[in-house]
């Protein structure tokens, strides 16, 4: 794990010093640090940070915005049409509880965008949680349970506050 965590490092220095706009350089970045071909549609400003990349999956149509932490050892799959506000954070990994195994381990649990969701600035995703397609998450919330498709979630917990229409 170190190695990869450390290779990640190398690349995503290389990546956030890229000049603005520079979208090809940015998706074969991101291409060796994902291990996978980018879709030509496929937008990260930097800065942006992960701690393998390895996990990451960007789908099609994909913007994501300054200052996006993407902590990928549980695994981030990030849908098509999916729009990242900036400053959100999406954590697949995590410590135990328990003050005995706390730094000695690590818990994962994927998470997963669906099709033609909105995050908006600042908010979190953690582990485990699926947002459904479609799918709205305000500004500002700490999603700690799957959304369902077609909602507006938002708070610290995030609730459903309603349905997102046409």
């Amino acid at each position: 794990m170190t190695a990869d965590v450390q290779r990640a490092w190398g690349i995503l220095d290389q990546l956030n010093a890229l000049p603005s706009g520079d979208f090809e350089a940015m998706r074969r970045l991101l291409g060796e640090l994902t291990g996978q071909d980018l879709h030509p549609s496929v937008r990260v400003l930097p800065p942006f940070r992960t701690d393998g990349g390895r996990g990451l999956r960007f789908g099609r149509n994909v913007f994501v915005n300054h200052g996006c932490t993407a902590m990928d050892l549980g695994g981030i799959d990030i849908g098509d049409d999916v729009m990242i506000g900036p400053n959100v954070h999406l954590i697949s990994s995590g410590h135990p509880l328990d003050p005995a195994t706390r730094r000695s381990a690590i818990t994962t649990a994927p998470v997963r965008i669906g099709r033609g969701v909105w995050i908006g600035a600042g908010a979190m995703i953690l582990q485990g949680v699926t947002v459904g397609e479609d799918a709205v998450v305000a500004a500002g919330a700490v999603v700690t349970r799957d959304v369902p498709p077609r909602t507006l979630v938002a708070g610290v917990p995030a609730q459903v506050v309603r349905e997102v229409g046409d």
